[in-house]
């Protein structure tokens, strides 16, 4: 939708955003990266908190929360409860500032029911093509 509104729109897996950013390090395009990253207009970060954060992507993320911070709308698509992002994220002092820049303005979306996967796989073949 927000495509269709002719906004710009960025969706990552969390896991394939935060590789992307270590390798930019490693070729001398990190900030140009943070700097596209900052411009677009929704960034979508899909499977977040899968696995914990290590130290180099704690600050990539509070560095990508600063610049989008009151600029930029930012979704994060998780299975893992919001009480415990704190946790995924490993240390509480950038916890604190990446979230709070996250959560200030948030709204929440929790979903129930089941998976979308799960009921796409019992449709027929003619319920696919409909």
């Amino acid at each position: 939708n927000a495509c269709q509104q002719g906004f710009s729109v960025r969706y990552y897996r969390t896991s394939r955003l935060l590789l992307a950013l270590t390798q930019s390090k490693a070729d001398g395009t990190y900030h140009k990266l943070l700097t596209q990253l900052a411009k677009v207009h929704l960034l979508i970060l899909d499977d977040w908190g899968l696995e914990p954060l290590k130290v180099g992507q704690r600050n990539d993320l509070m560095e990508i929360m600063d610049d989008r911070y009151g600029q930029a709308s930012t979704v994060l698509i998780s299975q893992l409860p919001t009480d415990q992002w704190y946790a995924q994220i490993g240390d509480n002092t950038l916890a604190d500032a990446i979230l709070d820049r996250l959560m200030h303005n948030a709204h929440r979306l929790q979903l129930k029911g089941e998976s979308m996967r799960k009921k796409l796989g019992t449709l027929t073949e003619d319920e696919h093509l409909s």
